[in-house]
This record gives structure tokens, C-alpha cells and sequence, in this order.
């Protein structure tokens, strides 16, 4: 018996792992010339692969089927744990409960997982583009050296959402899946940036800017989403941290009413009245911004944030001051191009799959990862799941194969 996996990411390599352990040789075909790109760029700054927390808050931060958290559940982030331990790779968890290898970089994690996948007999294919199936239902994919074709006895499709398409996540696979009657969802920006009408003197002076220590929140169908995370100015609007945390809320709002709004607390650990007390203080001859920068620590970023929502002077009234710097609202007029978000919405809709992953009108064809119609926020929680399901299309496949072999 031998499987294709389309697809050399996280949930590719981890379907291969599931089927090589049980003895079905895996052929993986990628159309980069090497494997792995977007693993190797998110850890970039450090492979942030899973998350240790509560189990209930850890599955509550995914949006799709329920049949993903019983996959998560099922290779989560104990089983990550001990997975890259197998590999002979530590895991560190930070004091936010992140959970990281050890030295922090995906390369040597992907390193040792490829030579363990090749001596267990997986073949890499890498320059092999996908191009569906021809009239006899083979495989077709476009190399350098021509055309070729496959005819595996079960296929994993795990080709990932429509963002970073230099790194090899296009999308393009679902105008292919459409052709054959799968239903899909459109895609969508998840952790992404926003679009602000920012003024030209923020523009100008401010893009690149981390805002820090602050408290963002926004309020959505399901109530107010907070979180205490830091983001970024851009010349067009906001970026990272929380604002990727709570993307999927302002997504939701920018869909319903074709605005949100963002409010951050510029002083979280003061309440107002301490600050208007503060801010109450005789100023003489100084001007409001050193007065905000001598009472309260409020200066460059922060002061811009204050006089982007007023449009002009700021309230002289103490108390009213200390209410705006407490929530100063921010409006969101729309999300950053879909090529630039972390990761997507959309993909395969859970009804065209089985529970394990197998299309229903498609027998034998199983999909895996972020080409799958889910959502979550970063933090570990994408990775986590793109390994979850890359391991339950895996165990899917083998079965699948086992008992049609019978």
C-alpha cells in the first residue's frame, strides 16, 4: 500500500508520520523546491508550536467543528510535548504557558523530523505542483522536468490556506476540489492586520511603533474580547500581538456592520480617578503634552493615539481626559490584503468530510491542516491543530487503506 500527501508542511509531515508508523510507504510531494517554508517562518522568532493551559480554555480558543477539538484533544499539547522529545528536542514552556523547543528555531525540530520520516521510507518530492486529477483519476503534477502523474492507493491533500503564497500557501486548490463537487467556504484574513484612516502626522512620524502596555478590547457577537498584549503602528493601520488575538472578533464585526471599532486603555494598571487626580494638578505655563508627559507618562505613540480620536485639541476637563485615556477608540475601516494575514478562514467545509477526514464524495482523498475550514488564534493554537488533524487524516488513511485491502 502506498499513500501521496500533497503538501510538506506541518500537517503533510505529520499525515506521513501517522502512515509510515504503520507501514504504508508515503510518497510527499511539495511545490517548493524544500519543505516546510511557512513552519520556518513562523519560527522565525521562535516556534511557538503549542500552548499549556486549562484544556477547556485551550479548545475554547478554536472556531470550526467540534470534531477538532476531539482531534486536538487527542494530540494536543502533551502529546506535542512528547512527540518532539522523540525527536531528541526539549520543550520550553514560557511564563504565558507558550510552549516552544527548546532552542526556540523550527529548523533543527524539521531537520530531525525529516531524517526520521526518510528513514522510515518516506520519499520527498519537492518542484511537484499539484494539478488534480486526470480522466483516469491519477495524480497530476507539474516539475521542471515535465509532467508526471501518480496513482497512490489513498491521497492526503494538507496544501494549506490562501496566505503567504511565496511561501507555497496559494489557495489554488480550491477552484480544483470545486471542479470535483467538494463544497468549500471563501477564504478569509484571520490574525491579520486592520486598516486605519490614519491622520498624515501619524503616518508620517509612527508606523513601526510598538504601543505597549495596554489593554485592547473589542465587543463582539459572543460579548467583550480583551486582551493585555502590545501591537504595532503601520502606515495603513495596526498589527501583531493583540491584534491578532483579537482579529477573528473585529473580522466578525467588519463582516456584520462593515466597521469595527478598538479600544485601547493607554494606562491599565490606573483607574480614572487616580488619573484624573493626576492630570487635576496644576499645569502653569506647561503645554497638555508635557503635562501628560510629567502627571502620567503619556507621550509620543500614546499622545498621537489620543489626538487621533479627538481630531484636535484634547478635553481640558480632567475626568474627561482620564475617560478617553482609559478607552481610546480606534476605527477599524476594513482588514489587510488576504496574501498578508498569518493565517485564513475559509477552505473545505467540515460537511464535505467524514470523521476521519475523508471526503465524502471523494473515497480514499482525505484533507489535513489549514486548507480545512477552522479558525484559531496565534499563540500555538494554529500549529497545534495543523498537527492534530495532519495526524487524524494519517490514522484516517491507514485505516481506510486496511480496510479496503481486506
Amino acid at each position: 500500500m502506498r499513500a501521496a500527501i500533497i503538501g510538506a508542511g506541518p500537517a503533510g509531515l505529520m499525515a506521513a508520520e501517522a502512515l509510515t508508523a504503520r507501514g504504508v510507504g508515503v510518497d510527499i510531494y511539495d511545490a517548493m523546491p524544500s519543505v516546510g517554508r511557512k513552519f520556518l517562518m513562523a519560527g522565525k522568532s521562535g516556534l511557538n508550536i503549542s500552548h499549556a493551559e486549562d484544556a477547556d480554555v485551550f479548545l475554547s480558543r478554536y472556531r470550526g467543528d467540534a470534531r477538532l477539538a476531539e482531534m486536538v484533544k487527542t494530540f494536543g499539547p502533551h502529546e506535542i510535548t512528547e512527540w518532539m522529545q522523540g525527536l531528541g528536542i526539549a520543550a520550553h514552556t514560557g511564563p504565558t504557558g507558550r510552549v516552544f523547543p527548546e532552542m526556540m528555531k523550527a529548523s533543527p525540530l524539521l531537520r530531525a523530523w525529516l531524517v526520521r520520516l526518510q528513514e522510515m521510507g518516506a520519499v520527498l518530492h519537492p518542484r511537484h505542483r499539484w494539478q488534480g486529477w486526470d480522466e483516469t483519476g491519477a495524480l497530476m503534477f507539474a516539475t521542471p522536468d515535465g509532467a508526471v502523474t501518480a496513482t497512490p492507493d489513498a491521497t492526503i491533500l494538507a496544501l494549506g490556506g490562501a496566505s503567504w503564497k511565496r511561501l507555497g500557501s496559494d489557495g489554488a486548490w480550491a477552484s480544483l476540489l470545486a471542479g470535483k463537487g467538494v463544497a468549500t467556504a471563501p477564504f478569509g484574513p484571520s490574525n491579520c492586520g486592520f486598516l486605519v484612516d490614519w491622520s498624515d502626522h501619524l503616518k508620517e512620524k509612527f508606523p513601526g511603533d510598538p504601543v505597549k502596555s495596554v489593554r485592547l478590547w473589542t465587543d463582539g457577537v459572543g460579548g467583550r474580547q480583551e486582551t493585555r498584549s502590545e501591537f504595532v503602528i503601520t502606515e495603513r493601520g495596526l498589527e501583531s500581538g493583540g491584534i491578532y488575538t483579537l482579529s477573528a472578533a473585529l473580522v466578525d464585526a467588519l463582516a456584520r456592520d462593515g466597521k469595527a471599532t478598538l479600544f485601547v486603555d493607554l494606562l491599565p494598571d490606573i483607574e480614572d480617578g487616580a488619573i484624573a487626580a493626576k492630570l487635576a494638578r496644576p499645569r502653569g505655563k506647561q503645554s497638555m503634552a508635557n503635562h501628560l508627559r510629567k502627571s502620567v507618562n503619556l507621550s509620543g505613540v500614546k499622545l498621537a493615539l489620543l489626538h487621533e480620536a479627538t481630531g484636535g485639541p484634547l478635553p481640558a476637563d480632567p475626568a474627561a481626559l482620564a475617560k478617553l485615556i482609559k478607552a481610546v477608540p480606534i476605527k477599524i475601516t476594513g482588514t489587510a490584503p488576504l496574501d498578508e494575514a498569518i493565517s485564513t478562514t475559509g477552505g473545505v467545509a467540515w460537511s464535505a468530510l467524514d470523521d476521519h477526514l475523508m471526503l465524502g464524495d471523494m473515497p480514499g482523498v482525505f484533507c489535513a491542516g489549514e486548507m480545512i475550514d477552522w479558525d484559531a488564534p496565534t499563540g500555538g493554537y494554529l500549529i497545534t491543530a495543523c498537527l492534530a488533524t495532519g495526524k487524524a487524516a494519517g490514522a484516517g488513511a491507514t485505516d481506510w487503506l486496511q480496510d479496503s485491502s481486506r
